[in-house]
């Protein structure tokens, strides 16, 4: 029996050396947690006023923004510059000033705006590359802002489709068709295609052909086409009208008729001359021919 209570008493030994080390590693565990814990709540107490800083400076930028833009918009209206150009103006004062408040947000948070800006250069690469025929009617349509071509509200030929210029936009100018279609240009195609501009001058040509017989008096068929012309208050008077003759048809003496008007008057004379000159030459008994032949028979000898 004396012989086991060295044994006994080793064996407690150990027992009690093992739950010292238990308890110490638990200590040092417990320890740690405190630790990551004290530490992720001084990165919370440090991130978190910068990110509460960052959107109040996000949001109340943008208020800002909004009432500067505004304000340029309702200058813009006051000065003479194109409807266009002062959409053109205020858009770009919008954009540069929001990527200003950005960064400043950004950068408040705690971002580094190098990395920031290598960032967005990379993705501003990317888009472009992916958008790059959207990018040139961009190109496309700050060159019509800038060197105007034509204005809204004047009627061009463009790329083909003629009308009225509803819209000037960045991307796409829009047209108004006389059969009140609205078609819509990509700029590209504008810049690249000849552009006709029927209003850019203020007055327009109004190219009319009359026909007579050839049995008519053509010096008084001219003489009806200028009273006609006279009595018509839409005519301009400089540059003169032309009235001459412009050839020999197939079947009638062809005259041509090229006052001067407004452009707003342009269709309104055309129509009204087409139906006053068929009357006059009714009453004064000048013909107006339709195609016709002179058929000769010849009879064969027996």
């Amino acid at each position: 029996m004396l012989t086991l209570l060295p044994t006994l008493a080793h064996l407690f030994a150990q027992a009690a050396a093992q739950d010292g080390g238990a308890s110490q590693t638990a200590a040092v565990d417990v320890k740690v947690e405190l630790t990551l814990a004290e530490r992720a709540e001084q990165m919370f107490q440090d991130v978190l006023p910068n990110l509460v800083a960052g959107l109040v400076i996000l949001v109340l930028g943008f208020l800002v923004v909004r009432l500067v833009v505004g304000g340029l918009r309702r200058g813009l209206g006051r000065s003479k510059l194109d409807t266009a150009l002062q959409r053109f103006f205020a858009n770009m004062a919008s954009v540069a000033l929001k990527i200003m408040v950005v960064f400043a947000a950004v950068q408040r948070m705690g971002v580094e705006t190098a990395s920031f800006v290598a960032v967005l250069a990379a993705a501003g690469f990317a888009v472009g590359f992916a958008l790059q025929g959207s990018l040139s009617n961009f190109a496309a349509g700050v060159m019509i802002l800038i060197f105007r071509p034509f204005r809204e509200g004047e009627f061009v030929e463009l790329a083909g489709v003629s009308g009225t210029v509803a819209e000037i936009g960045l991307f796409a100018t829009v047209l108004n068709t006389p059969q009140n279609r609205r078609v819509i240009i990509a700029n590209g195609n504008v810049i690249g295609s000849t552009i006709t501009n029927a209003s850019a001058n203020g007055t327009l040509r109004v190219d009319m052909t009359f026909g007579i017989g050839y049995g008519d008096d053509i010096g008084k068929a001219m003489g009806i086409l200028q009273k006609l012309l006279e009595a018509d208050e839409r005519v301009l008077k400089d540059p003169a009208p032309t009235i001459a003759v412009v050839g020999h048809g197939e079947s009638s003496v062809d005259l041509v008729c090229r006052p001067f008007t407004k452009t707003a008057d342009h269709w309104g004379v055309w129509f009204d001359m087409h139906r006053k000159v068929k009357e006059a030459f009714d009453a004064e008994g000048i013909n107006i021919p339709y195609p016709q032949r002179d058929v000769h028979l010849h009879q064969a000898s027996a």
